[in-house]
């Protein structure tokens, strides 16, 4: 593409309105059309345009398509500097950026209200697979163990017959209300934190052991909550991450949140591996819901 063709791409308002908030941000035509009050099909028009200049890429996942601005050639990696470096479009963004996290404190409500059917929804796609059960014995004995995204906590005990201390983290306070009614009785050792996987409250090497158990679909960026998991364990620890396989359970996306319909096998080991991890095991179970189960164990090598 020419520079002639990316100029004339962004020289309406509200394409590069849309270019700039797809620099930071994967969004489908949905969210683009909430956060900057659009109609969808004018977001899709404007889209078209902006992928035809080579400015935008997109991702089909089930019925959805996400967006996000094209990155890596040398010409778009200026006109990105040049676009974020305009006093305008650096006002307008923070106005966006703000709207972008009432989306996300609107998730975390979300998520709040499926807090006391949580653990029977969960059994509607395990069906007859014991998850935390699988977790348990492919975790060694640690110091220290951490649940990213712990939901309502079913699988910190299991966790705490594996380490001397244990983490459970999430976002939603409904769903640690849940955690802590449940660890009541049986909660020594185990503390909840409250915090997002993308930005984990945690010192770095913190945890041997890190699992991700059926959280990371739930992402935007799911490779950058392998990274900070990557980054909270310590030499020599290790990594577990539980998800869907691919499928194509739309409804998912509207009654548990899902923003995947599952992942590959081989993408799955290509960000442990990107991240920095080792690939160590990875197993497959078939739900009696007809859902694929996959869990992935990976080290991180010792300095």
């Amino acid at each position: 593409m020419t520079l002639l063709s990316y100029i004339k791409a962004l020289s309406d308002e509200t394409r590069l309105r849309i270019y700039s908030i797809l620099l930071s941000h994967e969004l489908n035509v949905n969210d683009i059309g909430e956060i900057l009050h659009l109609s969808q099909p004018r977001v899709s028009r404007h889209l078209k345009i902006l992928s035809d200049a080579g400015l935008v890429s997109s991702r089909r996942d089930g019925l959805w398509v996400f967006y996000r601005a094209h990155n890596g050639h040398r010409s778009t990696e200026i006109l990105k500097e040049l676009v974020l470096q305009d006093p305008n479009v650096s006002s307008e963004l923070q106005h966006l950026e703000e709207r972008i996290s009432q989306k996300a404190r609107e998730k975390t409500f979300f998520y709040d209200s499926l807090a006391p059917r949580w653990d029977a929804l969960k059994q509607n796609i395990f069906g007859n697979v014991h998850i935390a059960q699988e977790i348990a014995e492919r975790a060694g004995q640690c110091t220290t163990a951490a649940d990213l995204g712990c939901g309502t906590g079913e699988l910190l005990p299991y966790l705490a017959d594996k380490a001397n201390y244990v983490i459970g983290i999430d976002r939603s306070p409904k769903m640690l209300e849940e955690a802590r009614r449940r660890l009541k009785e049986n909660g020594r050792h185990i503390e909840l934190r409250i915090g997002e996987i993308e930005h984990l409250p945690m010192r770095d090497g913190e945890t041997d052991l890190a699992v991700l158990n059926m959280v990371l679909h739930h992402l935007t960026e799911p490779q950058r909550g392998i990274m900070e998991a990557w980054r909270t364990i310590a030499p020599g620890g290790s990594c577990i991450i539980v998800e869907l396989d691919k499928h194509h359970r739309e409804d998912f996306r509207s009654s548990l949140g899902h923003r995947w319909l599952g992942f590959p096998k081989k993408l799955m080991e290509e960000w442990l591996v990107g991240a920095g991890f080792v690939m160590k095991d990875a197993a497959q179970f078939k739900t009696s819901s007809g859902l694929r189960i996959s869990i992935f164990v990976a080290g991180k090598k010792r300095r």
